[in-house]
């Protein structure tokens, strides 16, 4: 035996695992990184899917969307739980799939508080058309 078969024996003997025995050292590497993935990539992607899902149940006439393919709409109404009405340019209404809404931009109004708007609005039309007319007669 060279003194090179002596000095290595000792140095091979002592990093081999015994063949029958578990070392969960080497398990440890794997686990920390399944560890990371969830926390940097599942975990995210598990939250920003219920969010959207919430988003998509609480759609409402009135919103204004942005769809998957990206067209920019809003919903005038709503069908039934998998399908809304929204109107992409005036008088041009397509149905479309709730799943393949991706965001929505503004939020709508409702009726009971559109219904006040359209009063004061009305009353304002009113309001200055009088205003224009009694200036006109007094420039005549």
């Amino acid at each position: 035996m060279t003194l090179f078969d002596y000095l290595i024996s000792p140095a091979q003997a002592q990093a081999a695992a015994s063949p029958f025995g578990f070392d969960f050292m080497s398990l440890l590497p794997l686990l920390l990184i399944f560890v990371v993935f969830y926390f940097l990539l599942i975990r995210p992607q598990q939250k920003k899917a219920q969010e959207h899902k919430a988003v998509l149940s609480s759609l409402r006439r009135g919103d204004r969307v942005v769809t998957s393919g990206g067209i920019i709409g809003t919903i005038t109404k709503v069908i039934d739980e998998q399908e809304v009405q929204v109107e992409i340019a005036e008088d041009v209404k397509v149905r479309v799939a709730r799943p393949m809404i991706s965001s929505v931009l503004a939020r709508g109004v409702t009726v009971s508080e559109s219904e006040p708007r359209k009063e004061k609005s009305t009353l304002s039309k009113l309001s200055s058309r009088k205003t224009l007319t009694s200036q006109k007669k007094v420039r005549k």
